[in-house]
């Protein structure tokens, strides 16, 4: 009361009516002390040991501290007032949060034994419904089952559509009625032992129907391999007969060598006369060129002696034709030169007309000469004004063939005589093909091609280019001249490259595989491809 009494008379009207416990509560809260430095006692208040700071602002008297204090207490006040308002409010929110707890726990409870009710009583029809349907997905396998069948597939197929029928029932009657547990796992076992006999007596059947399929399988097997070890005797002997066709070949291009040589050594021994005969010649020719300079010399020396004696000599004798006969000499071998056939002058339509429709072997063979003559020098054009930088991409032909014409070149007229003496022989052959522009990309060659040929006669009729992760390249005379081997078979030198020459059976399956035969019927149809060998038997095919 005496700590109250100092301070009333500087209180406000608020102020002065709390009691003077709680106004002292009040300043010391407001000084900052807690419930624990102080205790109330009847007539006194008690404080920690150590709040001499305090006390000391609590006791002192000087007005404006004082009214300090006031405020302090003043403010403590409403603090302490917002503060049990929101404890209030939070109280209030709390206890409301309680309710709607013990509600929605009242709701859950009551939802939890309505739950366990209904399971109690649909638990059973529920377990039972997945048991059936699962035994009706069972029946599916069991249709598969009997699909498979290939006897009494029908009297099966009306079983499980009675056994599915009944599944069907159990089913609507579980959705209709309340059953319990006993009843509907008794009709279930029910129909599980009649899937379970129509599954066996399936399986039976299906044994029986295997076991008779393993032994037709047995007699289709043996009868491959019979049909098999046929296949093989077929092949064995189709390789003897290649093994045998290739060393018939090998001696065939032995023998044509040795004709070539010997034919070379017959044109050197005739070239040495010719040159021998032609000194002759020259040395004949020079000393009558020396007679008649020697004569010419005297006639004038004559006639100047007659003129100077005044004497007319008759210059009769100034014709003799055995004076020129050097000059009548070369216009007849120059005449002896004369080709049968003049078709430098022909266009390319007629050439063309002439090899399509001609039945006269010599013209035949002169037209295809003259036509692939004029190839050559559109070739030999092209590849001189080509440009630097071209990478060889329109090779007509391997390399190795090009150049072997280049170093060897054929005579004019050995085409001719040499198609009339073939009588059109087919000769089909392979070798290795790079392209100059793959060939630095590829310096180990796994990249190598093949280049096919099929010779009619001397003259090329089909041409095939097989390279690695490229199409095949697919050309036939008359349609593609322009993009195949203009060379004849003798200028390509291929008849002395051993290995080269492979079977027909070879070139035919690889020209099959490439769909040679519709390029060349779709060829034939549109007129543009030139009558063959390969032609002829096309078209006695499709007839």
């Amino acid at each position: 009361h005496e700590l109250y009494n100092m301070y009333q008379a500087y209180m406000p009207d608020k102020l002065t009516r709390l009691n003077p416990r709680l106004f002292c509560k009040a300043l010391f809260k407001a000084l900052g002390l807690n419930d624990n430095d102080f205790k109330f006692g009847l007539t006194r208040v008690f404080f920690r040991p150590g709040k001499f700071a305090e006390f000391d602002q609590i006791m002192k008297s000087d007005p404006e501290h004082l009214a300090e204090l006031l405020q302090k207490v003043n403010k403590w006040l409403l603090c302490s007032c917002w503060k049990k308002v929101q404890w209030c409010s939070l109280s209030v929110i709390k206890l409301r949060n309680k309710m709607s707890y013990r509600a929605m726990a009242c709701i859950k409870i009551q939802k939890t034994v309505r739950m366990w009710l209904c399971k109690k009583k649909h638990m059973p029809r529920i377990h039972g419904m997945i048991k059936v349907r699962k035994l009706k997905k069972h029946m599916e396998h069991v249709n598969e089952v009997v699909n498979v069948l290939k006897e009494g597939k029908q009297e099966m197929t009306k079983q499980v559509q009675e056994l599915a029928a009944a599944i069907d029932a159990l089913l609507a009657k579980i959705r209709a009625t309340i059953m319990t547990w006993k009843e509907i796992d008794t009709e279930y076992q029910g129909l599980v032992k009649r899937s379970e006999q129509l599954l066996s007596s399936i399986k039976k059947k299906k044994q029986e129907e295997d076991e008779t399929e393993r032994l037709k399988r047995i007699e289709e097997d043996m009868e491959n391999e019979r049909l098999r070890r046929e296949q093989e005797e077929v092949r064995r002997q189709q390789e003897e007969e290649d093994r045998r066709l290739k060393a018939e070949m090998e001696l065939k291009r032995k023998q044509e060598e040795e004709d070539r040589k010997k034919r070379q050594e017959e044109e050197k021994v005739i070239q040495a006369k010719l040159e021998k005969q032609m000194a002759l010649e020259r040395e004949e020719q020079a000393q009558n060129a020396a007679v008649l300079e020697q004569e010419r010399r005297d006639r004038e020396l004559a006639m100047r002696i007659a003129q100077s004696e005044a004497e007319l000599i008759s210059e009769e004798g100034q014709g003799d034709p055995s004076l020129r006969r050097g000059p009548q000499v070369q216009a007849t071998k120059a005449a002896a030169g004369v080709k049968k056939y003049d078709l430098s002058k022909w266009k390319y339509a007629e050439l063309r007309d002439v090899i399509n429709t001609s039945c006269d072997i010599e013209l035949l063979a002169a037209c295809r000469e003259e036509f692939h003559r004029r190839l050559k020098v559109y070739h030999a054009w092209k590849s001189k004004n080509k440009k630097r930088d071209d990478d060889g991409s329109d090779l007509r032909a391997p390399k190795s063939i090009t150049d072997y014409a280049e170093q060897n070149p054929a005579p004019p007229t050995a085409t001719q005589h040499q198609e009339v003496a073939m009588n059109r022989q087919q000769r089909y052959f392979r070798i290795p093909f790079i392209r100059p522009a793959d060939q630095y990309k590829d310096p180990q060659n796994k990249k190598k091609g093949w280049w096919y040929a099929h010779f009619d006669g001397p003259w090329i009729a089909r041409q095939m280019e097989l390279h690695p992760d490229k199409q095949p390249i697919v050309l036939v005379a008359g349609k593609d001249d322009m993009e195949m081997c203009e060379l004849s078979l003798e200028e390509t030198g291929l008849t002395r490259k051993r290995g080269a020459e492979i079977l027909p059976r070879q070139f035919e399956e690889i020209w099959e595989r490439c769909d040679g035969i519709q390029y060349l019927k779709k060829a034939i149809e549109n007129k543009q491809a030139r009558p063959t060998y390969a032609t002829a038997m096309l078209q006695s095919l499709l007839k």
